[in-house]
């Protein structure tokens, strides 16, 4: 039965991580834009791309796994979408930089990039569990999605992109 689990939780994380990325592409590149609407296009296309990709990588994959590291699961891996699979991932991004600059909004893509983190960061520590879950795993599983959802989304979503945004005199 754990070779079925690790492959569905495999594929799982591989649609919800380029979700993710496309989500995290439009809210980064929205956030920008709303508050710079004159900012040249590549300026948008490059905080959009390492909003999406660096931090996305960072909540999906680096921050679970050094989880998985810590607790020292079984088939813990660091799976990096942009390496790993880099026409799918670098395509999420692009496609969100594109709507973010046609309909920059952030409400729903910030909402469902911080649930679509949520998932894509469980399915990534599921991958590495390789056993049944255990009552006691679960506050550190808690705390580790946690710290690889809420200050890398809310990092790249809000205060990454507000980063490059002028002072006003």
């Amino acid at each position: 039965m754990l070779p079925q689990v690790f492959e569905i939780s495999s594929t799982i994380f591989y649609i919800l991580h380029p979700t993710h990325v496309v989500l995290s592409a439009i809210a980064t590149t929205a956030m920008y834009r709303l508050h710079r609407p004159e900012c040249k296009i590549l300026n948008g296309i490059v905080i959009g791309y390492i909003g999406s990709i660096g931090i996305a990588t960072l909540s999906d994959s680096i921050i679970p796994y050094l989880g998985e590291w810590l607790l020292n699961l079984p088939n813990r891996g660091i799976h990096i979408g942009f390496i790993e699979e880099p026409l799918l991932t670098n395509s999420a991004a692009f496609i969100g930089i594109i709507i973010a600059f046609i309909k920059p909004t952030t409400k729903f893509p910030h909402s469902g990039h911080v649930l679509l983190s949520t998932w894509a960061s469980l399915f990534h520590i599921i991958m590495a569990l390789g056993q049944a879950l255990d009552w006691i795993i679960f506050l550190p599983i808690f705390i580790f999605l946690f710290l690889a959802v809420w200050v890398p989304c809310c990092t790249s979503d809000i205060a990454f992109p507000l980063l490059f945004i002028p002072k006003k005199s």
